[in-house]
Parts: structure tokens; C-alpha cells; sequence
């Protein structure tokens, strides 16, 4: 696997990787780089995530054990993802994911080893598709029915707040609605089988400097369709450990198309990181955000 420096520009990456023998990547496929000191991944795009603890440490449980496992992501049997009972009982949506045990030891880790682990889980399905499922590796085949998307065809993938609320299940076992009206509005979310997870309200400043100085890494950001219009939208706010050879500002996010790079090059449509720039329609249309893990910890 190649390294790539997150200096390189996004068509500088693509040459690197065809100069040394490896096929050039669609910037839509999964992405899986890791980069030197596994501490680092890189897109095709160029964007990338930096991260001050090594990948094994936040996200070995996921990377090599069974909360990892995607045949596990459902607590519907694996073997009956696509059986005629399935297709009947769960349609375009696929199986709901599964109720995570909340992750053991959370209580002993720092505030800022939490929140990378929210963007390293998240960071494991970049280049999914954008996909109206439920859990992300739920592949149904052609056949299947389909709530049409941006991607062209059906495959694994989801979309906006399907991800949000899976990566914090799997991450940490905190199970909030999927429903990206009531999930940009939810106070409290569900720990494990019982405990309740206080959720904040962050409001936004008018101001873009002074909102980046107010979201945090780990932050879910809702947006409006439009700027008198409802939430339609979340991303997860990526933060200082965002590399953008631009200097933007990175969000993580499942997404249709529309959205360009800082080469005014369209990204593709599916789970990627993309700028947040103060003219961009994530700014323009940011409603507000959400906070789960907070400072400090008691």
C-alpha cells in the first residue's frame, strides 16, 4: 500500500500512485490508507486526517475484533440479510443496526482520545456510497428494491444520519435516532440498554472564524436544505486533525453530489471529507450542532 503525504495535491496524489506501479484509485472507491506511524489517513482527494494517537489504539476493538465485524452490524443473522423474508420484512432499507454494548473503559480515557476515536470510526467508510440503508456494509443485490441516490445502483452504503448514528453505536454504544429530523432535535440518547447520554445543544455564531473556534472535533453539525428551510443535513466536524492542502476546514459526511474540492473538482458522492469554506452551503446553512462528549468529564 502506498503512503501518501497529505501535502500532495489531489491530482499530484493519483500521479504518485500510477508512477509507482499501483492503479490509480477512484475517488469513490472505499478508501483504506494508512499512512505512515498508522496514524494517519489519506484520501485520493488529497484531504486527509491526522490523528495523535496511533489507529490501533482508537480503533483496534474495531479494525480486529467482532464490534468491527460487518456481518455483525445488524442483530439480524448475516446469513438472512437476503432472503426473501428480509426483502419482505425490511425493503430498501435493509436491517436495522444493532444495539452496541457501551465501550469498555470509556471513564479512563481523555476527552481528546474520545473524539478522535468518533472520527477514526467514522474515517473506516470513507468512499461508501450514499445509500438510504440502515448500516453501512449492507450490500442487497441488484434486484433488490432501491430508494434511488446519486450513486446510480444499490450497494453498501448510507446516508447522512444513518452514519452519524451508526458511528457513534458502534463507536461507543450510543444509539440515537437515524431519522435526521428528530436526531438534529434529540436531547438524550441511549447508552447500552438503559443509560441515557445527555446530549448539548451548540449554537452557531453568525461570525465564521468564531464558529470554527466553537465546534469541536467529534461534533455533529446539522444544516438546512436552505437558509430559511429545515435540517436536512449532519456532518461530523473533523476539526484540527483535518489536513487540507488549502488549510479548509474538513467535515466527514455521507452526502450526494454537488460539493466541490478546493480544485473546483466535484467530489463523489458517497462518505468522504470535504471543506467547509465560509461561502460553501455547509456554512451558509449551518442550523447547529450537537454535543455528546463534553468538557470535562466527570
Amino acid at each position: 500500500m502506498l503512503e501518501t503525504s497529505t501535502k500532495l495535491s489531489r491530482r499530484s496524489a493519483l500521479t504518485a500512485l500510477s508512477v509507482a506501479g499501483v492503479a490509480p484509485l477512484s475517488l469513490a472507491a472505499p478508501v483504506r490508507l494508512l499512512a505512515r506511524e498508522r496514524r494517519q489517513v489519506t484520501t485520493p482527494s488529497g484531504y486527509g486526517i491526522e490523528f495523535s494517537h496511533a489507529l490501533d489504539d482508537l480503533i483496534g476493538d474495531l479494525a480486529h475484533g467482532d464490534r468491527g465485524d460487518p456481518k455483525r452490524e445488524s442483530a439480524w443473522p448475516h446469513a438472512d440479510w437476503y432472503t426473501h423474508h428480509a426483502r419482505r420484512r425490511f425493503g430498501a432499507w435493509g436491517p436495522k443496526a444493532r444495539r452496541y454494548a457501551p465501550l469498555d473503559g470509556l471513564e479512563t480515557r481523555s476527552i481528546e482520545w474520545i473524539r478522535e476515536r468518533v472520527i477514526a470510526t467514522a474515517a473506516r467508510f470513507l468512499g461508501y456510497g450514499y445509500q438510504h440503508h440502515h448500516i453501512p456494509d449492507w450490500g442487497p443485490p441488484a434486484d433488490w428494491p432501491w430508494k434511488e441516490t446519486c450513486v446510480g445502483h444499490n450497494g453498501k452504503g448510507v446516508d447522512c444520519s444513518n452514519f452519524t448514528s451508526f458511528v457513534y453505536n458502534q463507536g461507543f454504544g450510543i444509539k440515537m435516532t437515524s431519522e435526521i429530523d428528530h436526531q438534529a432535535h434529540v436531547e438524550r440518547a441511549l447508552e447500552g440498554q438503559h443509560d441515557a447520554v445527555s446530549i448539548r445543544a451548540v449554537a452557531l455564531p453568525k461570525e465564521y472564524d468564531q464558529r470554527l473556534a466553537v465546534l469541536r472535533t467529534g461534533d455533529l453539525l446539522y444544516v438546512r436544505g436552505r437558509e430559511d428551510g429545515p435540517i436536512t443535513h449532519v456532518v461530523l466536524w473533523v476539526g484540527p486533525l483535518g489536513r487540507a492542502e488549502s488549510g479548509s476546514p474538513l467535515v466527514i459526511d455521507s452526502h450526494g453530489s454537488g460539493v466541490k474540492d478546493d480544485w473546483e473538482q466535484p467530489i463523489p458522492c458517497g462518505i468522504q471529507l470535504r471543506p467547509f469554506r465560509e461561502p460553501s452551503w455547509y456554512n451558509r446553512c449551518a442550523s447547529h450542532a450537537h454535543r455528546i462528549f463534553h468538557e470535562p468529564r466527570g
